[in-house]
């Protein structure tokens, strides 16, 4: 998603130090990225999710993740080829769930245990999605992926992401964005003079409309004090350096 802002933009004047290391974060990982750009799963690249992930876990943090589906299915874009919007959400849901299923593999290749829950009951390869079980996954050093989105069609995964970080009392959502680093002043792509912002607050980002993540999500963040850190997907270490508190991406924060 780029970042992109017809107004002028002012960058807040604030000298916020980067978040110490969190405890316990939520980490979106977009379904493209899977799919290295193509449809369907590119195994090199959820094992490379997949170490990163397992480096951050073995350092302390607990991490629960979202993945979205758009390598394998779009409920908006299959609506405006015809179909009914519901069948097509619920058809995405479903592209979660084979993201989650591929990354819990590469994970417990790499000695993690891994847990997957779904918004739509299937026993045979998931939990259903309950909170308090997945704190307890958690705090058990377990990484839990959370698949099939609301469960419900018209929710974003970034909507979920936000929702699930409130519901197990995560200190920061991670918003892992595919080509682009960070939030900035325009579109980096297209304007040479476009600036990467460090740190915004929720309020700059609304007042002055940036496009960061779904407005449902954002507003949950926001209205609860829970901070965002957007940050790019792509790179080596990118995951593990946004766990650790290291200075990457764009902190959003209250």
């Amino acid at each position: 998603m780029t970042m992109v802002t017809e107004q002028a933009v002012v960058v807040d004047e604030v000298t916020t130090p980067r978040a110490e290391r969190p405890r316990r974060v939520v980490l979106k990982l977009s379904g493209e990225v899977f799919g290295g750009g193509a449809v369907g799963v590119d195994p090199d690249v959820v094992q490379g999710i997949a170490r990163q992930i397992a480096t951050a876990t073995r350092r302390g943090v607990q991490i629960a993740v979202v993945v979205g589906g758009g390598n394998f299915f779009r409920g908006a874009e299959l609506q405006k080829r015809g179909m009914d919007r519901n069948r097509a959400d619920y058809m995405g849901m479903l592209g979660t769930v084979m993201n989650c299923l591929a990354l819990q593999d590469f994970l417990e290749k790499e000695g993690i245990e891994t847990r997957v829950q779904t918004a739509i009951t299937m026993a045979q390869v998931a939990e259903p999605y309950i909170p308090l079980r997945a704190i307890r996954h958690l705090e058990k050093g377990r990484v839990v992926i959370f698949g099939a989105g609301a469960g419900m069609p018209y929710f974003s995964t970034d909507t979920v992401t936000a929702q699930r970080a409130l519901e197990i009392h995560a200190d920061l959502v991670l918003m892992s964005k595919n080509g682009v680093d960070g939030v900035y002043t325009a579109d980096p792509r297209t304007d040479p003079d476009a600036r990467k912002i460090d740190h915004i607050t929720f309020a700059s980002v609304l007042q002055q409309g940036l496009r960061v993540a779904d407005q449902a999500a954002f507003s949950l963040c926001e209205e609860n004090g829970l901070p965002m850190l957007v940050f790019g997907a792509q790179g080596d270490d990118t995951i593990v350096r946004a766990v650790s508190g290291e200075k990457i991406g764009t902190l959003i924060t209250t």
